[in-house]
């Protein structure tokens, strides 16, 4: 799996790009850890690369969303295929993240409303 992080004001974007699996999973966690370690609590993964997932990889995104939520912080996903989206529905996990379409819905979602 390749990742490639980039920083949006204060959200951490992480693409994901291949299979989450047992394996990239694992590599998922260690790199939200690293965020955490440098101060991020916002993050956003942008799933538009990832071609397949197993429950090793769905554990991931669960663990990841649970150490975004200790730290006060805020997880979003965007760019579901349709294969990876129809398995968020079927496990009940649509209903748990906070899923967009586009990452620039997502982003956007992160800005304060502006008071009239």
């Amino acid at each position: 799996m390749d990742m490639s992080v980039e920083q949006f004001g204060n959200v951490a974007v992480v693409r994901l790009q291949g299979r989450l699996d047992l394996a990239s999973g694992t590599e998922l966690k260690q790199q939200v850890k690293d965020l955490f370690g440098k101060g991020n609590t916002t993050l956003h993964l942008n799933l538009s690369g990832v071609e397949f997932i197993n429950s090793s990889g769905l554990g991931a995104l669960v663990s990841t969303m649970k150490e975004t939520r200790l730290r006060k912080g805020r997880l979003t996903l965007s760019n579901l295929a349709s294969y990876v989206q129809e398995i968020f529905e079927i496990t009940q996990l649509s209903h748990i993240f906070e899923i967009y379409h586009t990452e620039d819905e997502a982003l956007n979602s992160y800005r304060a409303p502006v008071a009239d």
